[in-house]
């Protein structure tokens, strides 16, 4: 029931996070608010939130050093070290780091527990969910790459080759006469596939939807919403105008540019024609450019700064002293039996060093032996 209830409140919020510029540009005609000012806003709460988490965790210290490892540690000599999972040295760390920030490679390591024949317990590889997370990531990037076109005149050849490679499939069909459809945007389609798959898995598998909350639903309805508005502006604008001559998905590009370039140019205009459509998928990437520093997603920044991933694994090298630790005056044993030896002798426990008195003593019977 809880997860319910939590898809429902996440559907909820994206419902009126879409309303709210679809009301606010087509019937209150705020095309500065929601085109110059929300835009403006969501950039500096982007980068002052992300600044300030990065900043309060890199204060934090360490008061332990607990790297996650899961192979042999530096030892001996004659004892083999797994220098990829379990690092004694910074330079196995930048080599652990590249492989779990490019590839994730502790998401292909993970494994799922299974119950088969009774109650025999099975381990299987999730292969399909870092698939998955890689589809994701990867295509938001080449996603996001593709949309700084929008800021750059001329664009860059590295931009434009960025956007050459994912649309190099070219339907070229025309079901009607004088109308093409648009060359097709891979990044677009493996973006939705990935995140439906993310989703449905939240919702089929029944120990990730017990552990599901709100957080974990929202940011991927928030991002369906993204894309399908922008695939909607690319594929539905053309085929509707075209065919009923309805320009509610219409969105002209030009003008898209030339707001863009008067954002980043610190010069705004928001022109004629640029459509409601836009200015929905605008205002959800403002939404999740404002939810990004305060939610899950910070795992972008916060991967660098964590202990169990960017520290190497030198414990038996080197001490790692608690920076918690106060500095406080200790009674050490030798001032400790200083202060209690003769007590100590008088009911029989031994002592690093007799009293004096009977040190003596000792001696002289010594001497007379």
């Amino acid at each position: 029931m809880n997860f319910i209830i939590s898809i429902l409140f996440s559907l909820v919020m994206v419902t009126v996070l879409t309303l709210i510029p679809w009301i606010g540009v087509g019937v209150l005609d705020l095309q500065w608010i929601f085109g110059v000012y929300i835009p403006y806003f969501a950039v500096f709460v982007f980068v002052a939130g992300f600044v300030y988490r990065v900043i309060n965790w890199s204060m934090s210290p360490n008061p332990f050093r607990i790297p996650t490892t899961a192979g042999q540690q530096k030892s001996l000599p004659w004892i083999k070290q797994n220098k990829m999972d379990n690092p004694s040295n910074t330079l196995g760390v930048i080599g652990r780091m590249i492989f779990e920030v490019l590839l994730f490679r502790s998401l292909f390591r993970n494994t799922s527990l299974e119950y088969r024949k009774g109650d025999k317990v099975t381990y299987e590889w999730e292969k399909w969910l870092w698939i998955a997370a890689l589809a994701f990531h990867y295509s938001f990037l080449c996603v996001v790459l593709r949309h700084l076109r929008f800021f750059f005149d001329p664009i860059p050849w590295c931009i434009h080759m960025v956007e050459v490679i994912d649309g190099f499939i070219e339907i070229g069909i025309a079901p009607f006469p004088g109308f093409t459809l648009p060359g097709v945007q891979i990044s677009g389609l493996v973006l939705v596939a990935a995140v439906a798959y993310l989703l449905l898995r939240r919702l089929y598998l029944s120990q990730v939807r017990y552990i599901s909350l709100p957080a974990d639903y929202f940011p991927l309805f928030l991002i369906l919403g993204i894309a399908g508005t922008g695939i909607m502006m690319r594929y539905a604008g053309a085929f509707t105008q075209f065919l009923f001559n309805i320009d509610v998905f219409t969105v002209q590009v030009v003008a898209v540019k030339e707001l863009a370039m008067g954002l980043v140019s610190f010069s705004p205009t928001v022109p004629d024609g640029i459509g409601v459509l836009f200015f929905i998928h605008l205002f959800l990437i403002c939404s999740l450019i404002v939810y990004f520093p305060f939610s899950k997603l910070m795992h972008m920044g916060g991967i660098f700064l964590s202990p169990t991933r960017v520290l190497a694994n030198n414990n038996r090298a080197v001490r790692h002293v608690n920076p918690w630790d106060y500095h406080v005056k200790v009674h050490t044993y030798d001032e400790y039996e200083e202060e209690f030896r003769e007590k100590m002798v008088e009911v029989g426990l031994p002592v690093e060093k007799m009293p004096e008195a009977e040190e003596a003593g000792s001696q002289e019977e010594t001497e007379k032996e």
